[in-house]
């Protein structure tokens, strides 16, 4: 992980805003993506030294009032201003009330979760902790992704599977967006300065390179809870799915449901299942 990441947040937000986005004229010649910094600064009310010096990690710890000063000019949103809080906290060696509180990485799910899974069959669910493995699942879930690959490993992974399973790429037409997903999950929603991510990033720069280690560095991405999402099923055919991710916070896990997102897709999940069409239905995207 980088040292600096507080000011190479901040850097990469100020890039991508454009002048117009803030009222400010685009003007003639400009070198520079998105906001120069003297115009950021004036935004913010904060001098240019003062924010050259937070880009460049040489101030790590600036108050709460120019967060939100700096965050205002940027219009971040909630969750992207709750990112900016977190990063400040581990650019200043991270909150020990919050660190203290974290729960160690799971490798089980407790009996009451797994008696949800049950509740769920026979649709795709599945119970992964803060480093994508795979906990627990429906069976509805092993005939998605057991065909795939994605089950092969004594304990699956889905990051190491996207990453270093060439069966991936073909299985996922939209390799990309889920990629993004899944780094941004493991990059933002892990606790502070956990060694487990550190590890699994570690491994997987070396293993898959760019593609992963991109990904990685870039804090720009928030991931997503809700979605659509495309398979390529050797048994199935082409299917979409939505998926809906609830947040365990105690166990530092999430289960996330997949549901078919058209009819087609629906009546070959009942086939997989061995179940006459009609069992599961369509979930209409709001979007």
């Amino acid at each position: 992980m980088s040292d600096n990441e507080l000011g190479t947040y901040l850097r990469t937000w100020r890039e991508s805003v454009t002048p117009a986005e803030v009222g400010l004229p685009a003007g003639p010649r400009r070198r520079t993506p998105g906001l120069r910094r003297a115009e950021l600064a004036t935004l913010a009310g904060v001098s240019v030294e003062y924010l050259t010096r937070l880009e460049q990690g040489r101030d790590r710890n600036p108050s709460v009032q120019v967060l939100g000063a700096l965050a205002d000019a940027l219009h971040l949103s909630l969750r992207d201003r709750t990112l900016l809080r977190r990063l400040t906290k581990e650019a200043d060696g991270g909150d020990p009330l919050l660190c203290a509180a974290a729960p160690p990485l799971s490798r089980t799910a407790r009996p009451t979760v797994r008696a949800v899974l049950e509740r769920l069959e026979p649709a795709p669910a599945v119970v992964l902790n803060w480093i994508g493995d795979v906990l627990a699942h429906t069976g509805g879930y092993a005939r998605l992704t057991g065909p795939i690959g994605l089950l092969d490993e004594e304990r699956p992974n889905l990051l190491r599977y996207l990453f270093t399973d060439e069966r991936a790429r073909a299985a996922y037409p939209d390799w990309d967006r889920v990629a993004d997903d899944l780094v941004a999950q493991l990059r933002h929603e892990a606790p502070l300065r956990d060694p487990n991510v550190t590890e699994l990033a570690d491994e997987l720069t070396v293993t898959a390179g760019a593609p992963f280690a991109d990904r990685f560095a870039d804090l720009g991405t928030a991931p997503r809870r809700v979605g659509t999402q495309r398979v390529e099923h050797p048994q199935a055919g082409p299917l979409r799915l939505l998926h809906e991710t609830l947040v365990l916070p105690e166990e530092g896990q999430r289960l996330v449901v997949h549901l078919p997102a058209d009819d087609a897709t629906a009546a070959a999940l009942d086939r997989l299942d061995g179940r006459r069409p009609g069992g599961l239905r369509a979930v209409r995207s709001a979007g």
